[in-house]
C-alpha cells in the first residue's frame, strides 16, 4: 500500500485511497495557471464555441510574461486579448508584467504542499519545488480544465534522483541538471515523475531547488517534485499535519534510483543544440562567445543574480562579449537593487533588461543574431530558440555565464571563486 509523494497527491485529487502507476484517474484541479502566450488567446475561441464559463474564477491565475516588452501590433493585440478576457471572466488573480509566470506564481503565495496544479507552459514543473504536483498542459486540455475543474491523469511512475554531499564552490543546481540531461537524456524520463532527494537537495535554497524541478521538463518528465521540509514551509508559509505529511512512504516503489556525488561535480556546459550535449566546462574551454545572457525562469532568480555578482565583483565584462541580465520578476529586480546586487552587475558592465521571458524565446535585445555564439543560464538551446537559426547557444550556470562574459570565452568559474 506504500505510495510515492506524487501518487499521494494524485490520490487525494482523485478522491481515492490509493493509486498506482498506469492507472487512469480523474483529478480535481486546485489551481490553473495561464500566461499571455498559452492562455486567453488560445482558450477564448474554444470556450465561446462551447458557450461555457470558467468553472471557478478564484482557482485561475493569469500572468503575462511572454509579450510584455514587445511593441509590435501582434504582441500588443495578444496583451489586449489577455487583459479583456481576464476581466470578462472575473479573473481577479491577474498579474500583468510582474515577471515570469513560474516565478510570480510562488512569489504571490499561490502554492502549497500537496496541491494538484496545472499550467499552460512546459516549465510549470517548477512548482514541484514547493511540494506540489504541477504539470504543463496544452490549450485544449486547459479549456477542459477551465470548464470542468477536472483533468484525467495516467498515474506516472517515479524516478528518484538522490544527491549525496554538498556542491563545491562555484557549482550550482544548474550543473546538476545539465549532468542529468546527459545521463538520462531529454526524453529519458518521458511521462515519469523525477523526485529529487538526498542531503544535496536538503542543503539547497528554494531558488536552487526550483532549478531542479524546472528543468525536469528537459528530461521529458511529467513533472519534478521535492518533498517539503522546513525550507519549503518557510517559503510557502505552510504547515504540515500528521495526517498529510506529503512525503513518500517507506517502501514506495521507484522505477529507478539514480545516485550522484555532489562533492565531485564540476561546472557543466551544454553545447548546441540540446541540453543533453553537456560535459564538464573544460571540454569547451576554447569556445569564444559573442554574448552572455542571464535570464528566464531557470536562471534569473535572486540567487542566480548573486552568483553572477560574486564572479563579476571587481572585474569588467569583455568588450566583445556583452552580458545581458533580465531579472525573473520585478520583485527580484527590486530585491537585487536594494541589496546592491544590481549595482555590482552594472559596475562590471552588465546591461540590465526588463523582466520577462525575452531572449529565452528569441525576443528582445538579448536574442542572438545570425551566426552569433551565446552562453546563457536558460533551460533550452534548441536551434533558433534564442534567435537566428544560425546562432549557437551554450547552456551553463550563472557562475559560468558570468565568468565567460569576463574572459570572452567559456570559462570555469572556479578560477574566480
Amino acid at each position: 500500500m506504500s505510495m510515492t509523494l506524487s501518487e499521494k497527491i494524485i490520490a487525494r485529487a482523485a478522491d481515492k485511497g490509493r493509486v498506482q502507476p498506469g492507472e487512469i484517474v480523474t483529478c480535481r484541479v486546485d489551481l490553473a495557471m495561464m500566461h499571455d502566450s498559452s492562455g486567453p488567446r488560445r482558450v477564448k475561441p474554444m470556450l465561446e464555441q462551447l458557450g461555457a464559463k470558467v468553472w471557478d474564477p478564484g482557482r485561475v491565475v493569469i500572468i503575462t510574461d511572454h509579450y510584455v516588452n514587445e511593441s509590435d501590433p501582434e504582441s500588443l493585440a495578444i496583451e489586449d486579448v489577455t487583459r479583456k478576457w481576464a476581466r470578462a471572466h472575473h479573473i481577479s488573480q491577474f498579474h500583468e508584467a510582474q515577471g515570469i509566470c513560474h516565478i510570480v506564481l510562488p512569489e504571490c503565495g499561490y502554492l502549497r504542499p500537496g496541491m494538484f496544479v496545472v499550467g499552460g507552459d512546459s516549465h510549470s514543473t517548477t512548482a514541484g519545488a514547493f511540494g506540489c504536483f504541477m504539470v504543463g498542459i496544452g490549450a485544449t486540455e486547459m479549456a477542459g480544465v477551465l470548464v470542468s475543474g477536472e483533468i484525467w491523469v495516467r498515474v506516472p511512475s517515479t524516478i528518484q534522483v538522490r544527491g549525496l554531499g554538498r556542491l563545491p564552490d562555484g557549482v550550482a543546481a544548474k550543473d546538476i541538471m545539465l549532468m542529468l540531461c546527459r545521463l538520462i537524456g531529454i526524453s529519458g524520463a518521458n511521462y515519469k515523475v523525477v523526485e529529487y532527494t538526498g542531503t544535496t537537495v536538503e542543503s539547497l535554497s528554494m531558488d536552487e531547488r526550483m532549478v531542479l524541478t524546472n528543468m525536469s521538463a528537459e528530461l521529458g518528465a511529467k513533472t519534478g517534485i521535492i518533498a517539503p521540509d522546513e525550507i519549503t514551509l518557510a517559503a510557502t508559509r505552510s504547515a504540515l499535519s500528521a495526517a498529510t505529511p506529503w512525503r513518500g512512504d517507506d517502501g514506495a516503489n521507484y522505477e529507478r534510483v539514480i545516485d550522484f556525488n555532489a562533492n565531485e561535480l564540476a561546472p557543466q556546459v551544454a553545447a548546441p543544440h540540446s541540453p543533453e550535449n553537456s560535459a564538464p566546462v573544460d571540454a569547451h574551454a576554447d569556445v569564444k562567445v559573442d554574448q552572455a545572457y542571464i535570464g528566464a525562469c531557470t536562471g534569473a532568480k535572486l540567487a542566480d543574480l548573486k552568483m553572477a555578482a560574486r564572479i563579476l565583483h571587481g572585474r569588467k565584462i569583455a568588450r566583445d562579449a556583452p552580458l545581458f541580465i533580465a531579472p525573473a520578476s520585478l520583485r527580484i529586480a527590486e530585491q537585487a537593487k536594494q541589496d546592491g546586487t544590481l549595482a555590482a552587475l552594472e559596475a562590471a558592465g552588465a546591461k540590465i533588461l526588463p523582466t520577462g521571458c525575452g531572449a529565452c524565446i528569441g525576443l528582445g535585445p538579448g536574442s542572438l543574431g545570425e551566426g552569433k555564439v551565446g552562453i546563457a543560464s536558460t533551460a533550452r538551446n534548441f536551434k533558433g530558440r534564442m534567435g537566428a537559426p544560425t546562432s549557437r547557444t551554450y547552456l551553463a550556470s550563472p557562475y559560468t555565464v558570468a565568468a565567460s562574459a569576463v574572459t570572452g570565452r567559456i570559462t570555469d568559474p572556479r578560477e574566480f571563486v
